[in-house]
Parts: structure tokens; sequence; C-alpha cells
């Protein structure tokens, strides 16, 4: 009599107990992705709740509490980018046998979803810095239009 939950590739991680699970794979490949998209809601909400009702006033000024308020929620969905990023490193490096990034290939499911998990976050951290940047140099009211 066969077990019948050893044919069931739900049940890969009971035999194999040193990989991850899929909740924590999707986790490293989606929640950059998520934080990416949040952060650019985030910023049009803030831009148009901070600026557009003081352009009807007569000026393009913003409220100060606006930009630490997006440089809060900024700093939070980076954490979850940076989080997602180092665990799909970590998990990355116990499945895979190569010995280095560039050399990487993706030979199994779990393996392949770490590292475009490790790529995607690599990826889209760059891209937070950039829509971040111009709020170093540029008013809050300036940028938004």
């Amino acid at each position: 009599m066969t077990n019948p939950m050893s044919s069931d590739p739900r049940h890969d991680n009971a035999r194999h107990p040193e990989t991850p699970p899929n909740k924590r794979l999707w986790f490293e490949f989606a929640a950059s992705v998520f934080a990416w998209l949040s952060l650019g809601s985030l910023d049009c909400v803030v831009a148009w709740r901070a600026c557009v009702h003081q352009e009807q006033f007569g000026g393009a000024s913003y409220h100060p509490g606006a930009r630490v308020l997006y440089f809060v929620l900024w700093i939070a969905l980076f954490g979850i980018a940076f989080l997602s990023g180092s665990m799909a490193y970590r998990t990355w490096r116990r499945l895979s046998d190569a010995s280095g990034l560039l050399s990487a290939e993706g030979r199994e499911r779990r393996e392949f979803m770490s590292l475009c998990g490790l790529f995607i976050t690599l990826t889209l951290g760059c891209g937070f810095f950039w829509m971040c940047l111009p709020l170093f140099i540029l008013q809050m009211c300036l940028r938004a239009r």
C-alpha cells in the first residue's frame, strides 16, 4: 500500500524538511513588487492630498507633515523589500550549489523562485531610491506637477 501523501507535490516539504515552504517562497518573490507598487500609489496619494488642495487657495505649498509621512512609509516599505530580498538570498544560498551569484542558475522551481525574488528585489531596490531622490532636491508640490 502506497502513501497517498508521497506522490502529492504539496507535501514535498514533509519529505524534504530543508526546503522552504511555498508561502515563504511567494513572499520572497512578490513582497518587493507589492512594496514598490504601494510606494507608487502612496506617492500619488500623498502628493495629491498634500498639494492639490493647497493650489485651490492660491499657493503650491505643502503640509510639512506630508514629507515626514512619505519618508516614514518609504522606510517601512523599503524594509519589507529588503527583508524579502535577504530571505530570498538566504534561501537561494541554501538551495543552490553555485558558488557565486554570477554563475547562478535556477534548476528547480524553489531555487528559481528565490533567485527571481533576489533579482526583483535588487532591481526594484534601485527604483525605491530613484522615486525618493527628487524629494531631497525638489519641493513635493513642484515634483507633483
